[in-house]
């Protein structure tokens, strides 16, 4: 293993101190700014993909459950005549 400062030291020395609320508000609001947010195009060109995968998935499932039912019910049931 390596002696890394990061694992021996403590964390950051002075851990009392705390960032008062207004504070905290505005590193939370300047972040905010930062965020890149997605244009209506892009909005929706993620929409369809999302439920296109959702759709996708639904079906799979079903059709895992529905498979799994009738080998469940073939199997504790016995052939069927039918």
């Amino acid at each position: 293993m390596s002696d890394s400062k990061a694992v021996r030291g403590s964390r950051g020395g002075n851990a009392d101190k705390r960032t008062s609320l207004p504070t905290f508000y505005r590193q939370v609001v300047a972040e905010l700014r930062k965020v890149v947010y997605p244009t209506q195009e892009q909005l929706v060109t993620y929409f369809i993909v999302v439920m296109v995968f959702v759709i996708a998935m639904m079906a799979i499932v079903a059709a895992m459950d529905l498979g799994f039912g009738r080998l469940v019910f073939a199997i504790f049931t016995g052939p069927s005549n039918t």
